[in-house]
């Protein structure tokens, strides 16, 4: 799947149509909806704590992902999280995830993140070959506007 020339590099609004693809892909919990995300792409590729980029196979978007670094009181500093990586089903297991986050993690480095994180119940294999491990559980609660 990936014999061809598989490139990293920044997302460009021009990749809004192929992202939009992969994040419907993606999401279980939410069903993207084209406005909203046209309406934060731009948003996400003018944020210095947002780090967006795209895997090409042979100029055809086949993964994202985002990440974020912010500023914590407990761990001394920035810490960087990954909120969304998403490799197209037909070239999943062919190093691109493994490639997109050594992107990041050398991202949240510069920016001296003292460690990177995400929550998911996909890939536990897949996160555990690349020294990450299970720290914490995660919660959240839907917010739904009053009625």
């Amino acid at each position: 799947m990936t014999s061809g020339d598989l490139q990293l590099r920044k997302a460009e609004k021009s990749d809004a149509d192929e992202i939009f693809a992969l994040a419907r892909e993606f999401a279980v919990t939410f069903r993207p909806e084209r406005a909203p995300f046209d309406a934060a792409l731009p948003q996400l590729l003018e944020n210095e704590d947002a780090f967006l980029i795209v895997a090409t196979v042979d100029g055809t978007v086949r993964g994202y992902l985002l990440g974020f670094t912010h500023i914590t009181l407990f761990a001394n500093g920035r810490v960087a999280w990954v909120e969304e990586a998403m490799i197209e089903s037909g070239y999943r297991r062919h190093g691109i995830g493994r490639r997109l986050l050594e992107e990041f993690e050398t991202w949240a480095r510069s920016r001296q993140a003292g460690y990177v994180a995400l929550a998911t119940r996909r890939a536990a294999e897949f996160y555990g070959a690349l020294g990450y491990e299970i720290s914490a559980t995660y919660y959240r609660k839907m917010l739904r506007p009053k009625a």
